[in-house]
């Protein structure tokens, strides 16, 4: 028995300092999440998602939806008229602007098709952006290029840097 004690007394107990470490861990993590948001007691959105970390402890507080979201809105008939997919979210909380990345769709009102690699959400501005490709498919006809902006409906939007064939209606 003294052979233990001796033996454990030389050791040197090692003390590292961890570098904020609350900051790097979620303080919530859920799998297989659906929720409502409503305003005013109508029932608005819906997200769905198969995890959800709350990093609120962060120097820029963030919600992470590593592995994809699916968000609908509902009209007043409870009917979804619009959605966005993406196979990853972040959500800045205290600026209110989603980021979502990687094969992201989205379908306004109109039933017009939104695709790109990068869309993002700023709901204090109501507006809609992206630096990237973007490829927008109406009922007759696909429009693509670099860079959009738009309301949050997409239903006004701009293409800043248009490419490929875009009809033009002649002049008799």
């Amino acid at each position: 028995m003294l052979f233990l004690v001796v033996a454990c007394a030389d050791d040197k107990l090692e003390i590292t300092q961890t570098q904020n470490a609350r900051e790097n861990l979620p303080s919530l993590t859920a799998s297989n999440i659906t929720t409502i948001i409503s305003d005013s007691g109508i029932t608005r959105y819906r997200i769905s998602t198969s995890e959800w970390k709350i990093f609120d402890k962060a120097a820029e507080p963030y919600w992470l939806f590593p592995k994809g979201i699916t968000m609908e809105r509902f009209n007043q008939s409870y009917r979804v008229d619009a959605q966005m997919r993406s196979d990853k979210a972040v959500f800045y909380s205290e600026k209110s602007l989603w980021e979502f990345t990687g094969n992201v769709k989205a379908k306004n009102l109109n039933g017009e098709q939104f695709e790109s690699d990068q869309l993002f959400w700023d709901e204090n501005n109501q507006r809609i952006y992206s630096d990237k490709k973007i490829k927008i498919t109406q009922q007759f006809k696909v429009i693509s290029g670099v860079g959009f902006e738009s309301n949050s409906e997409l239903t006004r939007y701009t293409i800043k840097n248009p490419q490929g064939i875009i009809p033009v209606d002649e002049a008799p």
